[in-house]
């Protein structure tokens, strides 16, 4: 999932391109309703498909980077006041690290070498899990994109940035990127980065407040536990590895846990979920990005998704986008729900 935050100034950017913000929405599955508050919860797939599909709509190719251009470090919510009210450049990188799961879990943002050898030069890396979700060159632009406005906006002006990476191929002419990013731009990169200078991690911010960033941290950490230390983001991996294999029981994924089905299903409910409905949201995000996202025939979606038979298949469709599976390739989802 990631927060509807991620979508500030969509609406308003597709409009001013001829475009129908809404139509485009129920075209994914993503309600116009949910976007009223930056909190709510949309799955990313959806998400990111619905930015590529914008760009080749609209004819706009950079679509992403405008989207970015639209947005700044509130989009982070909570995360926002952490970051910055903290002292520096690397400060800010490991609250962000830290707590991004609060955006997506499927998101990271993260400092390691710099991929292309340089001494005193490390990566910035905006990443996604791609086992949660397919890459979407539209959503990396605005990753990236935004990455950027925010260390430009904390700064005054990025300093001692060597380059950005960017894994796929221009889909803008190069100039587009220069003129954007101000700095060299790095096209099928091994990740999305910003490779800067080591000594800039160091750079110090005007909003630094180390009294906010202390009780930020304290709320983050108090409101926002770790999924990685949650049950079910546990329970929704084991399900999404055995999925192909046939819809797992609770027997076996809690074998696999190395826990007793009833504790399971207690820590599940202390949670607020079930096993029942971790598996529905695994199906159903698996079944739309198999219809969506590749050709493979109905039978084998149904089969990858830990459906016995089509029909079955097909009947969830209808229930979680009320459309058929073929509709839906096409484009033809009405408007439900996300969450």
């Amino acid at each position: 999932m990631i927060r509807t935050a991620s979508l500030r100034g969509f609406a308003s950017l597709v409009e001013e391109l001829g475009g129908q913000p809404g139509q485009l929405l129920r075209r994914f599955g993503i309600s116009p309703r949910t976007l009223a508050s930056d909190d709510g919860l949309i799955p990313i797939t959806a998400h990111d498909l619905m930015l590529d599909a914008a760009a080749a709509a609209l004819d706009c190719p950079d679509l992403g980077l405008r989207l970015a251009e639209r947005q700044d470090l509130s989009i982070l919510g909570p995360l926002a006041i952490a970051v910055e009210s903290s002292a520096t450049v690397a400060d800010a990188l490991e609250c962000a690290s830290r707590f991004m799961f609060v955006h997506s879990p499927a998101l990271r943002i993260g400092v390691e070498p710099d991929p292309r050898g340089v001494r005193g030069v490390v990566a910035a890396t905006y990443r996604k899990d791609l086992r949660e979700s397919p890459y979407s060159p539209q959503a990396m632009e605005l990753g990236l994109g935004l990455f950027h406005h925010v260390a430009d906006l904390l700064l005054g002006g990025v300093t001692g940035l060597r380059s950005v990476e960017i894994p796929h191929a221009p889909l803008s002419p190069v100039h587009r990127y220069l003129d954007f990013f101000r700095v060299d731009v790095k096209f099928g990169a091994a990740s999305g980065a910003l490779r800067l200078d080591r000594s800039a991690l160091g750079r110090g911010f005007s909003s630094a407040d180390e009294t906010i960033r202390r009780i930020a941290l304290e709320h983050l950490a108090t409101h926002y536990p770790d999924p990685g230390s949650a049950t079910a983001p546990r329970v929704r991996g084991v399900i999404a590895e055995l999925l192909a294999y046939g819809a797992p029981g609770t027997a076996q994924v809690s074998r696999i846990l190395g826990l007793h089905p009833r504790t399971l299903q207690r820590r599940l409910a202390r949670e607020d979920t079930t096993f029942e409905a971790l598996l529905d949201v695994v199906r159903r995000e698996a079944a739309h990005r198999y219809i969506t996202t590749t050709e493979m025939s109905l039978t084998q979606v149904a089969a990858l998704s830990g459906f016995s038979e089509q029909s079955s298949l097909s009947r969830a469709v209808r229930r979680w986008y009320g459309t058929s599976p073929r509709d839906l390739r096409r484009g033809g989802a009405t408007t439900v729900e996300s969450g």
